[in-house]
């Protein structure tokens, strides 16, 4: 069984939140960028559920986002990851946020 590659990335939040970033606007945006959602509509993923590797039921070649924290390992996969970008996770009493 081949072992999925990982991607390791954690920023670490005191209070648990992702800072919004100001929108520009529209008439500052470059004039070939074209904004197909509005910022902030792409859902985080708050509360994740996890279950062992083996019920994960992902393919050996899947690329997860990996954390350590605390002794704990968290996986998530890039194919959620593409569709939500933000896991606001906590390991004990620290929250961070997985962003891909």
């Amino acid at each position: 069984m081949k072992t999925p590659r990982v991607a390791v990335a954690l920023a670490v939040l005191g209070a648990g939140l992702v800072p919004a970033v100001g929108a520009a606007a529209k008439d500052e945006l470059p004039s070939a960028f074209q904004q197909i959602l509005p910022r902030g509509q792409i859902a985080s993923v708050d509360s994740p559920r996890f279950v062992s590797a083996e019920k994960a039921r992902l393919p050996p070649e899947a690329w997860v986002l990996g954390v350590f924290i605390e002794g704990q390992a968290r996986a998530y996969s890039l194919n959620l990851l593409n569709h939500h970008e933000i896991v606001n996770d906590r390991i004990g009493d620290k929250a961070f946020a997985a962003v891909w």
